[in-house]
């Protein structure tokens, strides 16, 4: 199965390397409902439908959360790749900020990126601490936590998230910068103490990413 990460011309806050890596993760698990907490402006989504549809022949859900546009709380630790949208290429912020003036991260330009699976993709705006007390989850059996990244925020989302699914047996909690470059030591904290209450079983995937399995 093609595991190629394809950026689309948009941001991503995983460059190909990590990209890849990432695919290869959710290639060997084989989901077949997906959660991802923090969209930015839908790079990953993409790359996941399009894996998950020739995986299950488009039988698959994905729903993504995201603020999409509002504002973080003030204690909210928010990555370099997250703060400005500007681009390496000259070109790029020529089309989107000055000629299309898209922001990429605004749920109508995400939800339109992903218009080629509009019957297998939910997007929720909002705060996934608020947002997760009510979602029905029961059914997801892997998510890619990358939302928020203070203490609060990740260790919220996680005891709501194991709340959720802990009857899952086998279901995956990936964690993004839990180390290497866009390391946040609020999301290794809380990772590590959620992992530690809940007794439960942690990988570290190539220096980056948190696997917890349930």
């Amino acid at each position: 199965m093609n595991t190629d990460y394809k950026t689309f011309w948009r941001k991503s806050g995983l460059k190909k390397n990590w990209g890849n890596i990432f695919l290869k993760i959710i290639n060997q698990h084989k989901p077949k409902v997906f959660l991802e907490i923090g969209v930015f402006c839908g790079v990953t989504a993409r790359n996941v439908c399009e894996l998950l549809n020739k995986i299950h022949s488009g039988n698959f859900k994905y729903i993504g959360i995201d603020l999409f546009g509002n504002k973080a709380s003030s204690d909210e630790k928010v990555p370099n790749y997250l703060k400005k949208q500007n681009f390496s290429n000259p070109f790029k912020t020529l089309i989107y900020n000055l000629i299309l003036r898209e922001n990429l991260n605004s749920y109508e330009s995400v939800q339109n990126f992903l218009k080629k699976f509009s019957r297998n993709v939910t997007l929720i705006k909002g705060n996934s601490n608020h947002i997760l007390v009510n979602l029905e989850v029961k059914d997801i059996d892997f998510v890619f936590l990358d939302g928020g990244h203070s203490f609060d925020t990740v260790f919220n989302d996680l005891n709501l998230l194991y709340d959720k699914i802990s009857l899952n047996k086998g279901a995956i909690i990936l964690c993004d910068d839990y180390e290497d470059a866009d390391y946040i030591k609020g999301v290794k904290k809380a990772v590590d103490k959620f992992v530690e209450e809940k007794k439960l079983k942690l990988e570290l995937v190539e220096k980056r990413f948190a696997k917890i399995i349930i």
